[in-house]
């Protein structure tokens, strides 16, 4: 197998893994489309355009809440995506191709990330499915074939995936519809509610990841940042002050839901696994596990070891990696059945 690719297909980003190249594109999930028919941005420079584009250009993100929303544009993005490693990688034609998916999602759904990528311009010679929170688990540094259990919690963009492995299989899974946007949204509402003021989703994602707080903060440790918007009184731009205890209330109630679902999934988990756990604790992975002081809350909470994986954001595609190159866990990956080819 020398031609070899791994798409970690999320919903903020779009990660491809090389066999022995390692991750060769890295860029935000999302296009850009003129006047309803023609692509002028991909990626991070679509990214850019995202809040300050005008009516006759629509930024829009294919993927949502962990499968693919708008089939169409996904299609041509990745069309494009392949266009563009094929410049410094060589073409893709014919290569296999193996892409992760939710585990707590229909066949269906399931036969739409396969056939997604094997209906491309690259006409693979094969395309697998890998279960992502076993990719994420095995990027983590876990080896999930032994017959140890391990808990992995994968707090991405629009969903957080709590997994039970064991023996190279998934024992629980859980998907729910709250990430990191979901924070973005608690960050904005609360803003326009507590000073009339209207900001933008990356306003917010900076807010988050300066101030975001998983317990609430010390009156002497409370860090404040100056952000602008809109204000709905006069419409006229402003400034205000957001200190992190604001931040932390605001996103409470959704990272109590997370806890909430971890302590359910750890109710349900037999007691053999739940004694490995035990002894190996919990491991947090996804862009959102670096929200400040999460081990602690999730810590206090389930009274096991937190484990915040280092690089949470790339272990789904580093765990792609494993399986491309390490022969041990090539079963790991597997044809869906009836999926369909381009001729």
């Amino acid at each position: 197998m020398s031609k070899v690719y791994g798409i970690d297909l999320g919903t903020r980003a779009l990660k491809i893994y090389k066999k022995n190249d390692g991750v060769i594109y890295d860029a935000k999930n999302i296009l850009a489309i003129k006047d309803n028919s023609t692509i002028i941005a991909i990626g991070d420079e679509a990214f850019e355009m995202y809040g300050k584009a005008p009516s006759n250009i629509e930024v829009t993100y294919p993927v949502k809440y962990g499968v693919i929303a708008d089939i169409k544009n996904m299609q041509q993005l990745l069309n494009l995506v392949f266009d563009e490693i094929g410049k410094t990688q060589g073409k893709l034609n014919g290569a296999e191709f193996i892409i992760t998916a939710p585990t707590d999602i229909t066949e269906v759904e399931k036969k739409a990330f396969v056939d997604l990528v094997a209906n491309t311009n690259a006409k693979p010679r094969r395309v697998r499915i890998a279960e992502r929170p076993i990719a994420d688990a095995l990027g983590a540094g876990l080896n999930v074939c032994e017959a140890s259990g391990v808990m992995v919690v994968d707090i991405g963009a629009d969903t957080t995936e709590i997994s039970v492995l064991s023996l190279g299989g998934i024992v629980l899974s859980r998907l729910i519809p709250i990430g990191g946007n979901k924070f973005d949204d608690d960050i904005i509402n609360s803003v326009k509610k507590k000073f009339n003021l209207v900001i933008g989703n990356k306003t917010a994602e900076v807010i988050k990841i300066n101030l975001a707080t998983a317990i609430a903060p010390e009156e002497n440790n409370n860090p404040t940042i100056k952000v602008h918007g809109r204000d709905v009184v006069n419409g006229l731009p402003t400034e205000k002050e957001i200190d992190t205890a604001f931040v932390y209330e605001s996103i409470a109630e959704h990272l109590r839901s997370i806890v909430d679902s971890v302590k359910i999934i750890l109710e349900h988990t037999p007691p053999e696994i739940a004694s490995d756990i035990i002894d190996s604790g919990i491991y947090v992975t996804g862009g959102s596990s670096q929200i400040r002081n999460l081990d602690v809350l999730l810590g206090s909470e389930t009274e096991l070891k937190i484990n915040i994986c280092n690089d949470s954001a790339n272990t789904v595609a580093l765990g792609l990696g494993k399986i491309i190159e390490n022969p041990a866990y090539e079963s790991l990956a597997y044809v869906l059945k009836q999926a369909t080819y381009k001729d």
